[in-house]
């Protein structure tokens, strides 16, 4: 049987090949299977058919056996007359190489002689030096001329681990060595169809392998308590940062776990102690080689920046998905191509992480490294498999060792990544801070200039609620209340007030002959200039059309003459349009301020006074003067009353 090597192909496809390629056995007839060993007899004594093995209650693994006389049987049907058969013939020769038979079809057997050069019973326990075989029949004769063979142990794999006489996750045989006895074993090995097979077998006091197995298995669970924390510390980081590639490093690492105890036989020492069958040793394998792969593509990102290279890694899981269910099937030609396709496809990852690496990624360069000392250590175990290297206990277990080292050595990458997360999460930090910041002065700076169009608009919105959109004075509403406020002023104070009423004579026919933008020419004309000619502290605004008032605070005497100067400058404005120059004049009522009179009732007065100069041929200054109570009353005058009482200037 060759061996599975936690889903790692330079292993596995040994144990697969030995344990698939189904073959139809030439075997021996029953009859011959069935002869009596009682009655062959050897043409020479049974020790010069092999080596002799000095016993000397010692033993502590160092002595191994049955590699100087080793035969074999390509039918894998051959039984023990057969085997005795061949040593007589001298088919048992010493094996080629350092230990393995490479991969060949068959059983193999085993003839050695241990003697017992002490002078007490030795008690000793045979332990075959690797995990990977089916079948281990020994059989036991002592030294004489007519061989007694008797079977001393028959070990399977598939049957309960309770039948073992040893406990120990190898085959182990006990005998015992009477004091300067001579003892012959033949020891019949079998991978049932092609494998690799380890003839030999390690020498061991019980007391020296047990203690040997207790070191063995301390290491061992060192070695799973090491990628356990690795797997756990995974498994926390990954709920922490919702990274997907350590939680498949998580599932990783058990599966390490898994195939790695299935393989090296303590799942069946510990857990499946009944019913065990190879096809969970490449079950386990088939599905660490998923998990691996997967964690590969998730680490490396490979979907994103090697989508080509990506594809391969794809092949594999579809591949080792394959081979999980023809190892679970037990479809065994199958499984075969499968893990032989692994084969080829497993170096891959070490090739996409060196592509990762140079696109700048620095884990990946981490990565690369313990992958490729997974491969070399599953390279080494290759070459022990096919015989140039000798098998020991620091090669048996040195792909677990480098599997381990894999692990650790791929979590400091995942330390570099969770490192370089960090340091993006921080510098995302940053950016969003300082972005923040930027937004906060954008936005005040938004909220300032808003601030001020809105100002300036409520400015602009009072200021056209409050002037007249054409000549840019009061309008009539702005004008009431201004004027309103500057009577009660001056009303505190005890200064005269005077309104003046303005009305552009003949208006009406300068728009006609003019046309209306001559005609609002005229109304701008015509406030630039009394504007130009008051003082700040005077309201002047336009009441509508060609009307406007000027509330000043002047006597009477100074008022009419404010007057006349403003009657006379409004007559000498000029425009010019297409058909010459145009003049107008201007008709003013003057109202004065006698009582508490409000700005609406020296409004009234001064229409009154204007309307008489308009009714006295325009282009003067009328005063208003009411007759005794009539301002108290705040009626109009008839039209006599109107002209008696007023006194006309005639211009200056």
């Amino acid at each position: 049987m060759s061996r599975l090597r936690c889903g790692f192909p330079l292993g596995f496809i040994a144990l697969v090949w030995g344990l698939l390629c189904a073959q139809v056995h030439a075997g021996v007839s029953a009859e011959a299977a069935g002869e009596n060993t009682q009655n062959f007899a050897l043409t020479a004594p049974l020790h010069t058919y092999a080596e002799v093995i000095d016993i000397d209650g010692a033993e502590d693994g160092s002595k191994r056996t049955g590699q100087a006389a080793v035969w074999h049987d390509t039918s894998g049907q051959a039984d023990l007359s057969a085997a005795l058969r061949a040593l007589q013939a001298g088919d048992f020769r010493p094996l080629p190489g350092a230990g393995s038979t490479g991969m060949q079809k068959g059983s193999y057997w085993s003839f050695f002689v241990l003697h017992n050069s002490t002078d007490a019973p030795v008690p000793l326990h045979l332990e075959y030096v690797d995990h990977q075989l089916i079948r281990l029949q020994a059989f036991e004769s002592p030294v004489r001329a007519a061989p007694d063979f008797a079977e001393v142990a028959n070990l399977a794999m598939g049957e309960s681990f309770a039948m073992r006489p040893v406990f120990h996750n190898r085959f182990v045989v006990p005998v015992e060595l009477e004091p300067g006895a001579s003892e012959a074993f033949l020891i019949r090995l079998d991978s049932e169809e092609a494998g690799f097979v380890f003839p030999s077998m390690r020498i061991w006091t019980p007391d020296a392998l047990s203690q040997s197995h207790t070191a063995e298995t301390a290491v061992l669970s060192f070695l799973f308590g090491g990628v356990t924390l690795i797997s756990l510390f995974s498994l926390i980081v990954g709920l922490t940062t919702r990274e997907s590639s350590f939680f498949a490093y998580f599932v990783y690492g058990l599966s390490k776990i898994a195939a790695w105890g299935t393989i090296l036989g303590f799942t069946h020492q510990y857990l499946l102690r009944d019913g065990f069958h190879w096809s969970y040793m490449s079950a386990a394998g088939a599905v660490s080689i998923l998990c691996g792969v997967i964690f590969d593509r998730l680490f490396l990102q490979t979907r994103k920046y090697t989508p080509r290279l990506d594809l391969v890694l794809i092949l594999m899981m579809v591949n080792a998905a394959v081979l999980l269910g023809s190892a679970l099937l037990q479809i065994k030609a199958l499984a075969l191509i499968s893990i032989t396709l692994a084969l080829l496809l497993y170096p891959a990852s070490t090739v996409i992480a060196i592509v990762r690496w140079r696109q700048g990624s620095s884990e990946a360069a981490v990565f690369a490294v313990g992958w490729t000392l997974l491969l070399a250590g599953l390279f080494f175990q290759a070459l022990r498999d096919l015989g140039y290297v000798e098998h020991n206990l620091v090669n048996y277990y040195l792909p677990p060792l480098s599997s381990f080292i894999e692990m650790v050595t791929i979590m400091a990458a995942m330390g570099m990544k969770l490192r370089r997360l960090r340091l993006q999460g921080l510098e995302s930090e940053r950016q969003y801070r300082r972005h923040l910041e930027q937004s906060k002065v954008k936005l005040e700076g938004l909220v300032r200039a808003r601030t001020e169009e809105l100002e300036k608009a409520k400015q602009q919105a009072e200021l056209e609620a409050r002037t007249d959109p054409l000549t840019g004075i009061r309008n009539r509403r702005s004008f009431l209340a201004d004027a309103g406020l500057c009577i009660k002023r001056a009303q505190r104070k005890g200064e005269p007030v005077s309104l003046l009423m303005f009305d552009i004579d003949h208006f009406k026919s300068i728009n006609d002959n003019h046309g209306h933008g001559i005609g609002d020419e005229a109304l701008r004309q015509f406030s630039v200039t009394i504007q130009q000619k008051i003082r700040e502290t005077d309201v002047f605004g336009r009441l509508g059309g060609e009307e406007f008032a000027l509330l000043i605070t002047e006597t009477r005497p100074d008022s009419l003459h404010t007057a006349e100067r403003l009657r006379d400058n409004i007559a000498q404005i000029r425009l010019d349009c297409p058909v010459g120059s145009v003049q107008f004049t201007s008709s003013i009522g003057v109202a004065h301020a006698t009582q508490d009179e409000s700005v609406e009732q020296l409004l009234r007065q001064a229409d009154h006074a204007l309307y008489c100069a308009k009714e006295r041929g325009r282009n003067m200054v009328v005063e208003y003067t009411a007759e005794p109570n009539a301002s108290e009353r705040g009626l109009p005058l008839s039209e006599s009353q109107h002209v008696d009482m007023l006194s006309s200037l005639e211009p200056a």
